[in-house]
């Protein structure tokens, strides 16, 4: 058995060049359009056995027992062990803008014991939001996207049958507390915060609504006066502006994974000049057997013993190789080539290199 350290597959991408200008909406958050997440705990019937264990999880007997209350069915003193009912917590976002009688998309996960909830359905469970008010209201057939089967001896899972989903299994009841089409001011939020693609941004907006419409607060951050746009809504000012062409700046940013050998360079990466030496460290383990018979006529036993070779080797290297200066993302790429490393290699490198302060980029390492 022959062990490398440098795993030989080659994987390493570049970032794509900003080579055209983005749309001002893909860059930035508006200040108050954002979604609201919901959570509700409610019941999911109609399972094929596969439901929770009551005895280990008494919370869904007890619910289910207060359902059944709430629909004038007496069942106290009765020993209710079903197995076709689970204890599920049920999750949702509220979009911007949802109006009362929407729909909105569900998730559904057991929080119990139950191995499966495909093919049950959720009974009618209210979704509250972070202020305990109840904003929707989710039931219908859960669509699970996992399997499982189970055997006297044996079970077999795929996927994750405990967890699924109901498409606009939810009925928006409430509409959230939000005048904005009372805003005089408006925030930008950058998703990327840059002192650069912030003024840009400014410039841009300014140019289309009229100076003053738009002020940069921070490299984050751009101030818009919806009141001096003369506009009639915050909408058609929001319509006007949010497809307008910026070309956005970063950080020069070296990514690596190292578990894959992944590596992700920006654009504006740069490499002072610098030689570089790697050498090759092989590990080699073989493993045979020896026989040992006992001696004639003797009371014993035939022992066959394993027997293990261990061999390092450290292969010469390739001696120092220079790595010129690049001033462009395709020049530094030609000279980390040159070395003929593997990725897992080219990111030792890449780390001795930062190290060395040669390295003009942010490194991250995952």
């Amino acid at each position: 058995m022959i062990g490398r350290f440098a795993v030989v597959l080659v994987v390493a991408l570049a970032m794509p060049a900003w080579g055209g200008a983005v749309r001002i909406k893909d860059l930035v958050e508006f200040d108050g359009v954002r979604s609201n997440d919901l959570v509700g705990y409610g019941l999911v019937v109609g399972l094929n056995g596969t439901g929770d264990g009551l005895r280990n999880t008494p919370y869904t007997e007890d619910m289910m027992s207060n359902l059944l209350e709430r629909l004038g069915v007496n069942v106290t003193g009765e020993d209710l062990r079903p197995k076709n009912v689970a204890a599920v917590f049920v999750t949702a976002s509220l979009p911007p803008f949802a109006r009362a009688g929407g729909r909105v998309d569900v998730t559904v996960s057991a929080i119990g014991d139950a191995k499966s909830l495909l093919g049950g359905t959720l009974v009618m469970t209210p979704l509250n939001g972070a202020d305990g008010q109840i904003y929707a209201v989710a039931q219908g057939t859960v669509i699970a996207g996992g399997v499982s089967a189970e055997g006297e001896a044996a079970r077999v899972v795929q996927g994750v049958p405990t967890a699924g989903s109901i498409p606009a299994g939810a009925h928006v009841e409430r509409e959230v507390d939000f005048d904005f089409a009372g805003l005089e001011q408006m925030r930008l939020a950058l998703r990327s915060p840059d002192f650069t693609t912030a003024a840009r941004i400014e410039g841009v907006i300014n140019q289309e609504l009229g100076r003053g419409a738009a002020t940069m607060l921070d490299a984050g951050t751009v101030s818009l006066n919806l009141a001096a746009t003369g506009a009639a809504s915050p909408a058609h000012v929001l319509a006007r502006i949010e497809n307008l062409p910026v070309e956005p700046q970063s950080r020069a940013r070296v990514v690596v994974d190292q578990r894959s050998g992944t590596i992700v360079m920006g654009e504006d990466v740069r490499i002072s000049r610098v030689a570089v030496a790697q050498g090759n460290l092989t590990l080699r383990v073989e493993e045979g057997a020896a026989v040992i018979q006992p001696n004639p006529f003797s009371e014993g036993e035939t022992v066959v013993v394993p027997q293990s070779k261990v061999d390092v080797q450290n292969a010469p290297g390739t001696g120092l190789a220079e790595v010129t200066g690049g001033t462009s993302l395709s020049q530094v790429v030609a000279g980390l080539n040159a070395l003929g490393v593997s990725p897992h290699d080219m990111i030792d490198i890449l780390k001795s290199i930062n190290a060395a302060g040669a390295l003009h980029a942010e490194f991250v390492v995952n």
